[in-house]
């Protein structure tokens, strides 16, 4: 027998409840593994990928005579990649596939059984095909049974966005397992992630969008040079389709705005001057924004601070790269919950001295080594060179590095209190310190000339 997954609702807001179970929405490849005399893995839409990933041939011995539902994912940074997944769907010959797999290994993520010993088990509660599945299918080193929750949506689903994780699903303890449909007794929790983006043109529009356009073209500024992140089509209504036409005219231009190789024929491109707050699921790759859907225009936005830095996932993984935790006593590195405006200078003897300066941004303290250490008196300006962001506790750290560890010597607190963020682009952050040695306004910007991690941080008049 064949089967075709169970899907979910979108729910609009994290909930909890008794009557249900949570447990993380992966970002991967939804996947049916039939596991008797041969294996077999199936997609949603029917596509055989079992020789597109060679490692997942140990359920044959983890499992015997079930079918399972699950996802594939491949992990890169600790968080998902749908990227890198996708791409091992598109490896066909023997020799790719192999590769891939040491390259880029997957997890079959598994959460239901829908059948043992050729008896289908769709009929009963999930709790029970929970409990089933827990029984047939050992952990390999590709293939996991999927943790879960039970009534706590609300926690549950916050702990998932502060990992990077897309979001929840939650499914009803008693739901029986509905082959084909999407049904509320199984509700996807998402995160949303928002950007605002320069519009830069639009596509003619087609059908009954024939009187107005198809989509907008959307950049954002990496540094002085606007890129292209893609097109957004979804979100209109037909009042704010005429309202957009409109204001679009003032600003049209025959010149491109950014490259755009599949921007396609009868663009009409506008000066970088209109904002538009888009919802995305992700960046692909190719720095394009997944699934956008659009949501407003913003008057209140400068074009000039839709920068890049809004939809680069902010991660640790330098600084965990650099860092050997069973010899060094810093803080492990893991992006947290933004916990307010900290900031913090450290006084660092490492091969040369030097002071770092951290403020808390994003979940993450971004640094940056001061050789000189910061300026006290106004006018006074101080190389500042930008270094790898690094975990909120780090802000309270004092001790030694050891020898032969990356920033080896001694560590401690020169400074620390809060700051009032006043303005922060990819050139320029001005900041209002509150410190217990250092007070006032202070302002970093780019030194281009001196390098591209280099910052001038300047000590203003009152």
């Amino acid at each position: 027998m064949r089967y075709q997954p169970m899907l979910a609702e979108p729910a609009a807001t994290p909930f909890s409840g008794e009557e249900w179970l949570f447990e993380v929405k992966w970002d991967g490849i939804r996947a049916i593994a039939y596991v008797g005399d041969r294996l077999q893995i199936l997609t949603r839409n029917d596509n055989d990928v079992t020789r597109n990933f060679p490692e997942l041939a140990e359920l044959s011995r983890l499992a015997s005579d079930v079918v399972l539902d699950g996802e594939i994912i491949v992990m890169k940074g600790g968080r998902p990649d749908f990227q890198a997944v996708a791409k091992r769907i598109q490896a066909t010959k023997h020799g790719d596939t192999e590769r891939e797999a040491r390259e880029t290994p997957c997890t079959y993520v598994v959460f239901d059984i829908l059948e043992k010993n050729q008896e289908p088990l769709t009929g009963k509660p999930l709790k029970e095909r929970k409990r089933i599945l827990r029984e047939s299918l050992r952990d390999g080193e590709h293939v996991i049974v999927s943790s879960y929750v039970e009534a706590e949506g609300k926690a549950y689903f916050e702990a998932a966005v502060a990992k990077g994780l897309e979001g929840v699903v939650a499914k009803r303890l008693d739901s029986l397992y509905r082959l084909g449909e999407r049904s509320k007794e199984w509700l996807k929790v998402k995160r949303v992630r928002t950007a605002d983006c320069v519009v830069v043109g639009y596509t003619r529009g087609t059908g009954n969008r024939a009187d107005s356009f198809g989509a907008l073209l959307l950049g954002l500024y990496d540094g002085d040079r606007l890129i292209f992140v893609g097109r957004v089509g979804t979100g209109f209504t037909d009042k704010t389709l005429r309202e957009l036409l409109a204001a679009f005219r003032p600003y049209e231009t025959s010149e491109p705005q950014v490259e755009a190789p599949d921007a396609p024929a009868g663009t009409t491109w506008l000066q970088p001057s209109l904002v538009a707050e888009v919802a995305y699921q992700n960046l692909t790759d190719e720095a394009r924004l997944r699934a956008p859907r659009f949501l407003r225009l913003r008057s209140d936005k400068a074009t000039r601070d839709c920068t890049i830095t809004q939809v680069r996932p902010v991660t640790l993984e330098e600084y965990n790269a650099k860092r050997d935790f069973s010899k060094s006593s810093e803080p492990v590195g893991e992006v947290a919950k933004p916990a307010g405006n900290r900031y913090v200078v450290q006084e660092h003897h490492a091969s040369h001295l030097h002071w770092d300066l951290r403020l808390e941004r994003e979940g993450v303290l971004k640094s940056w080594a001061v050789p000189k250490g910061p300026p006290e008196k106004t006018g006074d300006k101080r190389l500042a060179v930008a270094v790898e962001d690094h975990p909120l506790e780090y802000g309270g750290f004092e001790g030694v590095i050891p020898e032969g560890e990356y920033g080896a010597g001694l560590v401690k607190i020169w400074d620390s209190g809060t700051y009032e963020p006043k303005e922060w682009t990819e050139e320029k952050i001005e900041f209002i310190v509150y410190g217990e040695r250092l007070r006032g306004p202070y302002e970093l910007v780019r030194f281009r000339k001196a390098g591209e991690k280099n910052w001038l941080l300047f000590k203003k008049r009152e």
